[in-house]
């Protein structure tokens, strides 16, 4: 049995506010809690007794016990796969210096969470381990984005951040790539194993203000060049094939 304050702790969740000030977050599904499970803490554990089951070795601070009913009431799945969870929300350390080896991605604005958890996604697929987000980007513990990323979210490290101080601080010590309409075509640009990779709002791309610190400006060309085509790629798509080019070139 699920008590009301509990209730209304795990339905709290669904607001970033909340998720702010309990510092937790929610996690639905087999796959995706055992996941999590390893790298964070599980503070509550919701579930049914036929998944307890077959799963006792997943611990929590509390478990939970409902019937599917019950567990349907307080899910924001269609379908529950038998078991909620409750995690406690990481608190990373930022260190540029850390960040000159290596290749990761800052996005400016992502709006849409399930883009964000895609391209969380994408990041653990490319082995890229540090994603920095502007402060008005979708946040990554939105339980859309926790259940879009699929797992990856315990492999990829999401810091929020101011994004023009953050690419201020990495000028000279690595270059920051973007992509944009006028940059030079990828697949004839010479790439290097790290740096910064911005992707921009879905709407209006990479801002003005972040434009200014991209050190070199990169086009993904459509084809026959010249024909007619789409307007623009969706962001999660666009990440891809910039993620997957720059891993090419490490061959």
């Amino acid at each position: 049995m699920i008590s009301k304050n509990k209730i209304k702790l795990i339905n709290s969740l669904s607001q970033k506010k909340f998720r702010d000030e309990t510092g937790l977050f929610v996690a639905e599904g087999t796959k995706l809690v055992f996941d999590l499970a390893q790298v964070f803490p599980c503070s509550v554990l919701v579930t049914t007794p036929e998944w307890l089951h077959e799963h006792e070795s997943l611990k929590a601070d509390e478990v939970i016990e409902v019937n599917s009913v019950e567990l349907a009431k307080i899910s924001n799945q269609k379908s529950p796969q038998g078991v909620l969870a409750v995690f406690a929300k990481p608190v990373y350390k930022l260190d540029t210096d850390e960040l000159t080896q290596k290749l990761s991605l800052a996005l400016d604005d992502i709006q849409d969470p399930g883009n964000l958890g895609t391209i969380i996604r994408i990041a653990d697929w490319f082995g890229i381990t540090d994603i920095f987000c502007s402060e008005h980007s979708a946040d990554a513990f939105n339980t859309k984005t926790v259940q879009a990323t699929m797992g990856a979210l315990a492999r990829v490290r999401v810091h929020t951040v101011d994004l023009v101080e953050f690419l201020q601080l990495c000028i000279g010590k690595l270059p920051v790539y973007g992509t944009f309409m006028n940059g030079q075509n990828i697949y004839n640009k010479s790439l290097t194993q790290h740096g910064i990779i911005v992707m921009g709002n879905e709407g209006n791309g990479i801002s003005a203000e972040i434009e200014k610190l991209v050190t070199k400006k990169l086009l993904i060309p459509n084809y026959p060049i010249g024909q007619v085509t789409s307007e623009s790629l969706n962001v999660g798509v666009a990440t891809a094939l910039v993620c997957a080019e720059f891993r090419r070139r490490m061959e």
